[in-house]
């Protein structure tokens, strides 16, 4: 089911000789521009949905367009400001990662991490609920799965593979520790609690939900309804193109006086 994407002619070729699809010049490592942006790039990790690493997932690495690496980085001056972070969790994504979802979706007996991901949603309901599909706004390299962390950040302690799972939507301290604030439900949580304006979502959840959608709208940045942590910076570098090089450290440099 791999998609083979046009790819634009001015690329980095360096991949090509591992046999991989190449770079395009226009994306960047999120550190090379702001490096006060956390990261927990959680599809490097064993704490996944999916039960550990995806596909495609080489090194713990945030690439982005340009233009969306720079909007992140006004969002998060703003927000230092405050006293917050941004963290994200997830922005470029190859196409094999997003095989490597549907694959697992459409595998019934692998209920690994249900307890956790997906208690009240069946597999079989997945596609058709909108939490699993066949491409991905990340593959283009403008969307990121991103949250709020309150300053100084504490630290999140590691995922330990096969230890008791909590519902993603219980109470923030039931759940998986995150050093995130609390958003009302875990981050990849496929219940509709993480719809963005879900009305049970009350108090200091909604406040910091409303927070990270303002500032983030305020560059640019436009809300997948269904997931609060979802934005994609518009208009799109690639709106049409579905990339699938892997995430990796980037094994080129801008050239001199370049902006990053």
């Amino acid at each position: 089911m791999a998609l083979s994407p046009a790819v634009p002619p001015d690329v980095v070729p360096a991949a090509a000789a591992r046999g991989e699809p190449p770079v395009p010049r226009e994306f960047t490592e999120l550190r090379a521009v702001d490096p006060t942006i956390l990261q927990e790039m959680r599809y490097a990790t064993e704490h996944t949905f999916v039960g550990g690493p995806v596909d495609g997932y080489r090194e713990p690495v945030c690439l982005l367009t340009r233009p969306a690496a720079r909007a992140l980085h006004r969002a998060q001056t703003r927000l230092l400001r405050r006293g917050h972070s941004l963290k994200v969790y997830d922005c470029y994504r190859p196409q094999r990662a997003v095989d490597h979802f549907v694959r697992w979706a459409k595998d019934p007996a692998d209920e690994r991490m249900k307890a956790e991901f997906h208690p009240r949603v069946d597999k079989s309901r997945l596609f058709a609920d909108g939490y699993v599909a066949e491409r991905s706004g990340h593959s283009r390299g403008s969307t990121v799965d991103v949250t709020l962390v309150r300053l100084p950040a504490a630290p999140t302690r590691p995922y330990v593979p096969g230890e008791p799972l909590v519902d993603c939507a219980a109470p923030r301290e039931e759940r998986f520790p995150d050093n995130s604030v609390d958003m009302g439900t875990g981050f990849d949580c496929f219940d509709t609690l993480s719809h963005t304006d879900d009305p049970r979502v009350r108090g200091a959840a909604r406040a910091n939900r409303d927070l990270l959608r303002g500032v983030l709208a305020a560059e640019g940045f436009v809300n997948l309804p269904e997931e609060w942590w979802h934005f994609t910076y518009e208009p799109e570098e690639f709106p049409d193109t579905y990339f699938d090089f892997p995430v990796e450290a980037l094994r080129w440099r801008p050239a001199p006086g370049s902006a990053p």
